[in-house]
């Protein structure tokens, strides 16, 4: 099997979007790579060629010489497994590894997919009643998972997700926290979770990222 060749490393991205972990990890990891800006303003996600990467129309995509990979959750793990030098995931086969893997996919698969929610409601409503009401309950919801997450922080006290290692939890988590600064009770407000933003906000990485999508302050 040929490995993919990471002299091509080209990340579709959107400002904001789910494309913010994997940009996130990247710069983390310090491999050479290629932004490639996917303008959801002109509809470029859902043009012929874009859809040829991924035929669901989302973003982001991360072409890894000829591996073509969607859905963000997967991206981060390739990226984490390609590089192992940046250990951004626990060794495979130990608990912290099968705990790496459970945190991972609650983000993408609950905490995610409520803000998915919270942020398109007419999707899932007929009218706008309908909407408001998806909305309201999208992120009531979400309280109770950012109570959830800032309980792990606590109950091990260590400056990342995961503990005293900073791994690729990180930039997802916080992704994902920055989604609720809109909100009446935002990530940021919460007891740990407020410090560990700051934390992560202090990483150069993170900086490059979020200057590199020119997002307007303050970040969270």
């Amino acid at each position: 099997m040929t490995a993919p060749d990471h002299s091509k490393l080209k990340l579709h991205y959107y400002p904001s979007n789910a494309s913010m972990a994997p940009h996130m990890l990247l710069e983390e990891i310090g491999e050479p790579f290629e932004l490639v800006l996917v303008d959801r303003t002109k509809g470029a996600h859902k043009s012929p060629e874009y859809l040829k990467l991924n035929p669901n129309g989302l973003i982001p995509v991360l072409q890894d010489g000829d591996l073509v990979l969607y859905e963000a959750a997967a991206i981060c793990l390739h990226l984490a497994d390609r590089f192992p030098q940046a250990r951004m995931a626990p060794a495979p086969g130990t608990a912290e590894r099968a705990h790496f893997y459970k945190w991972l996919m609650w983000l993408t698969n609950t905490l995610q997919a409520a803000l998915i929610l919270y942020f398109y409601p007419e999707r899932w409503s007929d009218d706008e009643a309908g909407a408001r009401a998806v909305k309201a309950h999208a992120e009531a919801r979400i309280g109770g998972m950012l109570d959830q997450l800032d309980a792990e922080l606590g109950r091990h006290g260590g400056p990342w997700f995961m503990g005293e290692h900073y791994t690729a939890l990180d930039p997802f988590a916080l992704m994902l926290c920055r989604w609720t600064r809109g909100f009446e009770r935002p990530a940021r407000s919460l007891t740990q979770l407020g410090p560990y933003l700051q934390r992560l906000l202090k990483r150069p990485a993170i900086n490059r990222a979020f200057e590199a999508e020119r997002l307007p302050l303050p970040w969270i």
